[in-house]
């Protein structure tokens, strides 16, 4: 019998030990990696370098916030996802062995629609007591550059496009703003969700995270919020998805004042080398 024997780690693909943060994970061919336990490290995909960090809320090792990265057959195409789940403990365990084995079937594909239609459908027939996660889906194809992606009722990422030398959110950034962020999955059956294409270009860098970060509260209980993180972003080191997911947490837990994160914290940077 699949998975018998095997634990809620074991079953959500995430390996046992943890990375340490100067081990680059070098993703290969049909490979997916992720999960929602404590990680962080430099990653390497199909054409983008990447810096993931999953923070559940101490003292937990586990939380609401779920990454996955994956590779497909040709290692041409990567593929990014990173979603925030309703509900925790074998909740949360159970989606991620949900999203991991839907990616795994669609790994080969560069369209999405198949694959969020399947997860809105899961989540709709399985979820208990309407739970429903936001997510951020995206494919990118390291011969063109080009990324494809999906928001699922996400947080808009920041987007450094090097051209320019500047940061701006996704959403403000391209003429079909108020199509590009759909429904959370599980709520509605039949979600028609919208794909958007844009092109990276080299030296670009692209940060999605988790609502624990732009909901951080200062001690008077005032909200960063995504003006207050642009803000953070703008300020940022761009010469590496390291070293610009470091600081962006860095300034994070600074906005705090020290006090410790009131919500799971997770970022996946992203950039197309040079």
């Amino acid at each position: 019998m699949p998975g018998a024997g095997k634990s809620a780690r074991e079953q959500a693909g995430v390996p046992a030990p943890r990375y340490r943060i100067n081990s680059v994970v070098r993703l290969a061919c049909m490979e997916l990696r992720g999960g929602n336990h404590r990680a962080a490290y430099p990653a390497e995909l199909p054409g983008l370098n990447a810096w993931i960090s999953c923070r559940p809320m101490g003292p937990a090792v586990s939380g609401g916030d779920l990454y996955y990265l994956s590779a497909c057959s040709n290692g041409v195409i990567a593929r990014v996802v990173l979603a925030d789940v309703a509900g925790h403990g074998e909740q949360v365990s159970g989606a991620a062995v949900q999203l991991r084995d839907a990616l795994r079937v669609h790994v080969d594909e560069w369209d999405q629609s198949l694959l969020i239609r399947q997860l809105n459908n899961t989540f709709l027939h399985t979820a208990p007591g309407g739970r429903y996660a936001t997510a951020f889906l995206a494919s990118y194809c390291s011969s063109t550059g080009e990324m494809l992606f999906t928001n699922a009722g996400h947080l808009p990422p920041l987007w450094y496009r090097a051209s320019r030398r500047e940061w701006s959110l996704l959403n403000d950034a391209t003429a079909y703003s108020k199509a590009i962020v759909d429904l959370p999955l599980g709520m509605i059956k039949g979600t028609a969700y919208t794909q958007t294409a844009l092109d990276l270009e080299p030296g670009d860098l692209m940060i999605l995270y988790t609502d624990g970060v732009n909901e951080s509260e200062d001690r008077t209980g005032e909200q960063l919020g995504l003006d207050g993180l642009l803000e953070i972003a703008r300020g940022l080191p761009v010469d590496s998805p390291t070293s610009a997911g470091e600081a962006l947490l860095a300034a994070t837990a600074g906005f705090r004042g020290g006090a410790p994160a009131a919500d799971d914290e997770t970022v996946v940077a992203l950039e197309r080398p040079v």
